[in-house]
């Protein structure tokens, strides 16, 4: 079995390990984490002004207050806005939102039969997920799809609930690029109880040292470093070799590969992404600006609204007021010397409200740039079928491109990594799944206000036909079993309430005999 990837010259992984693994494993890690210095400081803003209360990059207690600095919640408030309603519209909770379909290289005569098969699996796929922490842990990775990349990691869970998933704050992890622009390592730091190693990792070797310190404190904290590289070397097989080491005594843990379509715990994906970057760009990024400036206005708001209740004051300094001791509330008696001036009031040099001027704008943008009015309400009356082909359009050109690679780099890998853990554990028989002859279909609410188009298409081509050309011409041109199986796909209504085309023929020859029983009995037209 190989033992892990090691570095060439341009950072990419090659087949082996050649030297020590640990030491490989750390230059590796080392390498990725000096690329990843330049996007620190742009993430602490971001973390900072607009995510205060999930872990950030700044070194930490429990109970920290995070939100000294924050003077105006626009961006707080929009964040969670948008994560909420990206949920809601992406992966709805308690809702499916994709289908298991079968793919082209599928016989046409054996698809119904598949596609049942695949209705039953992703009802009890979806079943699973619904009864799991998903819709929890996904809320928090979508927090941090905001700022550009998110982690979710992909576990076997235990009797109760057969997958776990949990979101990783993108504070451990570093990430490396492959050959093909995807995702090749994914690194991440811990600190745990030396005690809990060998909770987590039954069969982790602790070194004879490690294992002093456990029997002297096993409350110990010891820094790891848990390593999950993909191995190209076995393409178009998936791969990949999961590694844990101890970071500052060098030693390897606990090492294990994993393979087949699925394999990998990880789901990272990204909002945007540049083409020499592997680490995304989010919406808070493209309103950093905004949301410094107007989180400064109102500062500076403040300030001058406790400048104007409080108002400055001059005096003689003549010994006779002691500033220290004066408390400029209501009812405060201030003694002042006979023939002095005492406190005298300083006129403010001007009104200092520019809320009108720039702050609603400000606010205005910033909810713009995190799709809070885009994605929709989901507590909104429903929408008329021009109102969802109108929004479409505007969904298509806002997120369309940040929506096709969520279907690509979170959907599908999501649902893919869960059938194969309830694959691994016995619970599920897939009739095919090898990327081709099973695609996953999404059917959430936005891929389907998407699909609108599609269907408004074909209803305005049968109405146009119909108007200028009259109904005959449309039952001529239209195959309508086709156009309703197209609409009906287009909607994602399960193949289990469909007809197979079997039964459709079958149908259709009962009617024609009908009809011609019913001429019979009529007799000859008589001329």
């Amino acid at each position: 079995m190989d033992t892990g990837l090691a570095v060439v010259s341009d950072g990419h992984p090659s087949t082996g390990i050649s030297g020590d693994v640990v030491d490989n494993l750390l230059k590796r890690y080392e390498m990725c984490r000096q690329r990843r210095e330049n996007w620190i400081t742009v993430w602490e803003d971001c973390y900072e002004y607009c995510l205060p209360m999930r872990e950030s990059f700044f070194q930490e207690s429990p109970g920290q207050r995070r939100t000294d600095r924050i003077f105006d919640e626009t961006a707080v408030v929009g964040v969670q806005e948008f994560a909420s309603r990206l949920q809601a519209g992406l992966v709805p909770t308690f809702a499916r939102w994709a289908d298991f379909k079968s793919g082209v290289e599928i016989p046409p005569e054996e698809r119904d039969e598949i596609n049942e098969q695949l209705d039953d699996v992703t009802e009890y796929v979806f079943e699973i997920i619904q009864n799991s922490n998903f819709n929890q842990e996904v809320h928090e990775s979508f927090l941090d799809l905001a700022v550009g990349t998110a982690c979710l990691l992909v576990e076997p869970g235990d009797a109760v609930s057969p997958i776990r998933f949990q979101a990783v704050p993108l504070s451990h992890i570093t990430l490396e690029a492959g050959p093909d622009d995807s995702i090749s390592a994914v690194f991440r730091t811990r600190k745990m109880r030396l005690a809990d190693v060998n909770v987590v990792w039954p069969n982790a070797q602790l070194p004879a040292t490690s294992m002093s310190k456990l029997r002297d404190n096993p409350n110990v904290m010891v820094d790891l470093i848990e390593c999950t590289l993909r191995d190209y070397s076995k393409l178009p097989d998936e791969v990949n070799h999961y590694y844990v080491f101890m970071k500052s005594e060098k030693q390897l843990l606990f090492m294990e590969t994993f393979e087949g379509r699925g394999s990998n715990p990880w789901v990272v994906f990204r909002w945007s992404k540049s083409a020499s970057e592997v680490y995304g760009r989010g919406p808070i990024m493209n309103s950093l600006s905004a949301i410094k400036t107007c989180n400064l206005t109102v500062e500076l708001i403040l300030e001058n609204a406790q400048m104007a209740i409080s108002g400055m004051y001059q005096m003689d300094d003549d010994g006779t007021i002691n500033t220290d001791n004066i408390n400029l509330i209501p009812g405060t008696i201030i003694p002042k010397a006979p023939g002095t001036q005492g406190l005298t009031p300083v006129s403010p040099a001007g009104n200092f409200d520019v809320s009108s001027i720039v702050l609603e704008d400000m606010r205005t943008n910033i909810k713009k740039a995190l799709y809070n009015e885009m994605l929709g309400n989901p507590n909104r009356t429903p929408m008329s079928a021009t109102e969802v082909a109108e929004r479409m359009a505007d969904l298509s050109r806002q997120i369309g491109s940040a929506f096709g690679r969520l279907q690509a780099e979170f959907v599908q890998p999501v649902l893919t990594r869960v059938v194969h853990l309830l694959v691994e554990q016995g619970r599920l028989e897939m009739p095919t799944l090898n990327g081709r002859e099973v695609k996953v279909v999404s059917v959430s609410p936005l891929a389907r206000a998407q699909l609108q188009q599609d269907i408004v298409t074909v209803d305005r081509f049968v109405e146009l036909i119909g108007v200028r050309f009259g109904p005959e011409m449309v039952n001529i041109l239209l195959k309508s079993d086709v156009a309703a199986q197209y609409i009906a796909d287009k909607l994602g209504v399960p193949q289990t309430i469909i007809r197979s085309e079997e039964e459709r023929e079958q149908i259709m020859q009962q009617i024609a005999q009908m009809q011609a029983q019913q001429q019979a009995q009529q007799g000859p037209i008589a001329e």
